[in-house]
């Protein structure tokens, strides 16, 4: 029996909310669909969003708990800070790392969702910042499913979907009015046999990954089977870090399961970068308040020729502090953009 692309899989960010409503609150409650969401949400917040999309759609919406069913005509969210995978016939929740900065990741979700139901899935990236999304959508079409992304003229913020159109082969660039009626025909219409779109080790060794399940020397394995050992660091855990294909958008995973693409992964670095002159700034500080602690105390015992040294330890030290502040405010080595991340090729 044929079965139609029933597993929708949808990743927004920064004004996503709007475009949900836009886009759920159209679907007709008889779609024999099912749909996951990922919302980039605050991991300190509870979630209102099953209430909101409940509100405005036809189908109930909530957020799974980890092992839950998978039924049809519902919508599943990610709860915050907690990845949503799907399996076949169940869905899991996990608190693993994080990728491309996020938990709940997108790329998390399509990837499992991809490796789970490949030609019935249907993927769409809609509103937010950098490139989150990107990687997942590229899962999908390797399983011979539908990528869908919102127009980025309509998008409120079109990062996402830029950097889907320009790294992956879209099916569909649509206005969000457009979306739920090409979700229904998609529903009816049958879906390719899943053995022409084979899972590759790739997608299966990053879904194993994200769920969490491996010891520490299959961990190191799995990520050197998919990737290049290079001589950074991981941003997050300052473990070694690998660079995962030869293809485009450029990303890196390290084997405790961290993952980045390019842009976020220098965002990071940089990140990093700041947070230790910072802390440079701090601990030279405390030497200048120290050494002229120790040239009042020389002072008192008439030591001159000490006073006069930690003094001016005291005054130089504080000239270097100077220049760190300013490499900080000023410099290069913390500047947040160097390239438009739309920039468009000459």
């Amino acid at each position: 029996m044929l079965v139609g692309h029933d597993i929708i899989v949808i990743g927004t960010s920064a004004g996503g909310l709007k475009a949900l409503g836009a886009i759920l609150g159209a679907v007709p409650a008889e779609i024999d669909a099912v749909f996951f969401i990922v919302q980039h949400l605050a991991a300190d917040k509870p979630s209102i969003l099953p209430q909101i999309l409940t509100d405005v759609s036809s189908l109930p919406a909530s957020h799974p708990a980890d092992g839950e069913l998978i039924q049809t005509k519902r919508i599943y969210i990610a709860p915050p800070d907690y990845h949503l995978l799907v399996n076949q016939g169940s869905m899991r929740v996990v608190r693993g790392p994080q990728e491309n900065r996020f938990r709940p990741a997108i790329d998390t979700l399509f990837r499992s969702a991809a490796r789970a139901y490949g030609t019935r899935v249907v993927g769409v990236v809609l509103t937010g910042y950098l490139d989150d999304g990107t990687v997942g959508l590229q899962a999908i079409k390797k399983r011979g499913g539908v990528a869908i992304v919102q127009d980025p003229k309509e998008a409120e913020y079109p990062s996402m979907v830029k950097s889907a159109l320009r790294y992956v082969k879209i099916d569909y660039c649509l206005p969000l009015a457009e979306i739920p009626d090409v979700l229904v025909r998609l529903s009816k219409e049958p879906a390719a046999k899943e053995e022409e779109y084979p899972v590759s080790e790739e997608i299966e060794i990053e879904s194993r990954i994200a769920e969490q399940q491996m010891n520490t020397q299959e961990f190191l394995e799995s990520v050197e089977a998919i990737g290049t050992r290079t001589t950074y660091t991981c941003p997050k855990c300052n473990g070694s870090i690998w660079q995962i294909g030869k293809g485009e958008p450029l990303r890196f995973r390290c084997h405790t399961g961290h993952s980045f693409t390019a842009n976020v992964f220098l965002t990071e670095q940089t990140q990093n970068l700041e947070s230790a002159l910072w802390s440079a700034v701090r601990t030279m500080e405390e030497k200048v308040i120290f050494s002229r602690q120790m040239a009042e105390r020389m002072k008192n015992y008439n030591l001159t020729s000490a006073v006069t040294k930690y003094e001016d330890h005291a005054m130089n030290l504080d000239k270097e502090v100077s220049l760190i502040r300013d490499i900080i405010l000023n410099g290069f080595a913390t500047k947040r953009t160097i390239a438009a991340i739309e920039e468009q090729p000459e």
